[in-house]
């Protein structure tokens, strides 16, 4: 069950990083005048610019905005089972359409509808399916072969899909739409015969007795925060700020710019072992995701977050000052040091401490916010790159690594703006 669940997240990381591999073969800046400009009725590559190439990457992380806005409805009404065969519906027809795109425009909509299906992620599958594409790239990089690697990930949906039908819904789910001879029975396929007749109750029960637990005086029993509330009220300004900061660093930091354009980041530099650097930033950054499990509790979390993007910031430095003096070792090194900084505090801090700051009645309307922000910013960095990293370079690929000084200073003014907040 847990492993068909993490499906989902596993289609999010794949995407995430599929068009990073494939940008110069799709975007017919890799040309072989052997290679027929057809193949089986479909064009071998769909000529695009980085301006347009960006905008395509960044759709996915609108179909995330609007996916994220309405999980929690789909769940509710639909239980997580039902929510994941949703998902799997969208990922395999965005997959499925950008594999038989033609134009920019259908393997745009592709994007957005597979953006749409990553509304539920989880961090250890995510990194899994960055780092399975990337391998891909290695195999299906050719203008006879790019269109697997979107296929693949629709077959996996659809396969993922029709066997929903084997797995058990959620108890909770079942007995909170009345479903409790359903919910006997899951209860019963997912822990067996060993479990007692009140299981059911159990598994919303309290870990404490009436008289062991204490019961907040004034926040427990009030009513959930909508987000106009949110919006006005004083009292929510601070963790406001505190969460929608730390998203904006993690974002402003531009992992994911990182993850969608590192071949093309390092093309230039290292025309020939780009490939391998982007394929070593996505195996680092699953090993980075185990160390912070231990640290967050050592060493707190805002030391953890200082360090992060102490690490982050001297790495943009030394990418920047790389590409320009052309030191390609260092920018090389530098770029996999600065995934492994994000991993142990950018990534997963700003989600931790949400719990943590908001109030509970508060809790999920910030969060939603947090989210919000979260996909905004993605999209944006995502959407600016490329341009920007052009516009500053002004046709000299000497200059290309000035973008990197911007990031910089983008990730420097938004720490500062959550240290000031956040006491730890």
């Amino acid at each position: 069950v847990c492993a068909w669940v993490l499906v989902v997240s596993f289609q999010y990381g794949y995407h995430i990083s599929a068009l990073n591999q494939l940008q110069d073969v799709l975007t017919c800046r890799r040309t072989d005048a052997s290679v027929p400009a057809f193949r089986y009725g479909l064009p071998t590559c769909i000529p695009m610019n980085d301006a347009t190439f960006s905008l395509v990457t960044s759709l996915f992380t609108v179909g995330g905005l609007c996916g994220s806005l309405f999980a929690n409805l789909a769940m509710d009404r639909y239980g997580r089972k039902g929510a994941c065969r949703l998902s799997s519906a969208f990922n395999a027809a965005g997959a499925a359409l950008s594999t038989i795109a033609a134009s920019v425009g259908s393997i745009a909509i592709g994007r957005f509808l597979v953006g749409l299906a990553a509304g539920v992620g989880t961090q250890l599958a995510i990194v899994i399916g960055i780092m399975v594409t990337q391998m891909m790239g290695f195999f299906f990089a050719t203008p006879y072969h790019w269109r697997l690697v979107l296929l693949i990930s629709a077959l996996l949906s659809v396969v993922h899909y029709l066997t929903s039908a084997i797995i058990t819904e959620s108890p909770v789910y079942l007995k909170r739409i009345g479903l409790l001879e359903h919910q006997k029975q899951a209860l019963q396929r997912l822990w067996g015969h060993h479990i007692h007749s009140d299981a059911g109750d159990q598994c919303e029960r309290p870990l404490l007795t009436e008289d062991q637990a204490f019961t907040p005086p004034t926040s427990g029993d009030r009513d959930a925060v909508t987000l106009p509330e949110l919006l006005r009220a004083p009292e929510f300004r601070r963790p406001l700020l505190i969460v929608t900061s730390a998203m904006a660093s993690q974002q402003l930091s531009g992992i994911n710019a990182v993850l969608y354009y590192s071949n093309a980041i390092l093309s230039t530099a290292l025309p020939t072992f780009a490939p391998y650097i982007s394929l070593a930033i996505t195996v680092v950054n699953f090993l980075m995701t185990f160390p912070p499990i231990f640290l967050i509790e050592r060493l707190g979390r805002k030391q953890l977050m200082q360090l992060s993007v102490a690490g982050a910031l001297l790495s943009h430095l030394a990418v920047g000052y790389g590409l320009t003096m052309g030191m390609v070792t260092l920018s090389s090194i530098a770029i996999i040091v600065f995934v492994m900084s994000f991993a142990i505090g950018l990534g997963p801090v700003p989600f931790i401490i949400i719990p943590e700051v908001a109030p509970s009645h508060a809790s999920s309307s910030i969060s939603s916010v947090a989210v919000s922000v979260n996909w905004t910013i993605n999209f944006i960095v995502g959407l600016v790159f490329l341009p920007l990293r052009n516009l500053l370079a002004n046709g000299d690929p000497l200059k290309e690594g000035r973008v990197f000084y911007v990031f910089a200073g983008a990730l420097l003014c938004s720490t500062l703006c959550f240290s000031r907040f956040y006491r730890g």
